[in-house]
């Protein structure tokens, strides 16, 4: 797969650089730079992410950052059952429990709740920061749902974590995780409240909790193309030839 020129490798992670040290200098820097381009297309474009992940993978296979990176490539594009191999060969290279929370999930991708939520009581888990933990606990109550435990995924969310002033990285979607399940059991006045602590934490836009919150408040958002067409008729804004604007992408 292409690689653009300013695409040099040197761009990754100083830990990642040292493990690929292992290899020739060459082979090295051609990872590199594949392991560049899956870090950069992961959010935007998951398709392309696989692909050089799948490139890196066939070059270095023994190298744990690669079958890690290859493991969330695969999981952007919903190949649990691939994503979750990966990890597991991840950890078994490197003995870390870091991979621990999304290899939870992947099994909730494999329609397997039940053991998601073992891996959530599992030794492990005490093994992890308190990033690493706060996500277990958001996928132990997404496994809850996945059982139609509604009141048992709300419970999951209650922690000190949640109840925080403090806002962290986590911090947004431990909120709206707790308002969508409150949603979802029928206490809307409850799920209102945390949407709205969600959105005051939500420093990166990581989470859709201001849109839930105005829908929950009724507001109603109106396309400007389409305010536009209501003022000035439906053939407005054609030129002569008949050509007309694109509906806009929702955010």
């Amino acid at each position: 797969m292409p690689i653009p020129e300013e695409v040099t490798g040197d761009e990754i992670d100083k830990d990642v650089r040292q493990e690929l040290q292992s290899l020739p200098k060459t082979l090295a820097e051609d990872v590199a730079r594949n392991l560049v381009m899956v870090a950069q297309l992961l959010d935007e474009d998951p398709e392309a992410a696989y692909g050089y992940s799948r490139v890196a993978l066939r070059l270095a296979s023994r190298v744990a950052a690669v079958r890690e990176a290859a493991g969330f490539a695969a999981y952007a594009n919903q190949k649990y059952g691939e994503s979750l191999a990966e990890f597991r060969a991840a950890r078994r290279m490197t003995g870390s429990v870091e991979l621990w929370p999304v290899m939870a999930d992947c099994e909730r991708g494999l329609g397997r709740p039940e053991k998601a939520l073992d891996m959530a009581g599992a030794p492990e888990v005490h093994k992890l920061d308190k990033a690493g933990q706060v996500e277990m606990r958001l996928v132990a109550a997404g496994a809850r749902r996945d059982m139609g435990q509604l009141d048992a995924a709300i419970v999951t969310l209650q922690s000190p974590e949640l109840a925080s002033n403090s806002v962290q990285p986590w911090t947004a979607r431990l909120r709206y995780a707790y308002g969508d399940a409150l949603l979802a059991a029928g206490r809307e006045r409850e799920a209102r409240e945390w949407f709205a602590k969600a959105v005051e934490s939500d420093r990166d836009g990581s989470t859709d909790a201001s849109d839930r919150l105005a829908e929950l408040d009724g507001v109603e958002f109106m396309d400007a193309l389409d305010e536009d067409e209501d003022e000035d008729g439906p053939g407005a804004g054609n030129d002569a030839e008949g050509s007309s604007a694109e509906d806009a992408d929702k955010a």
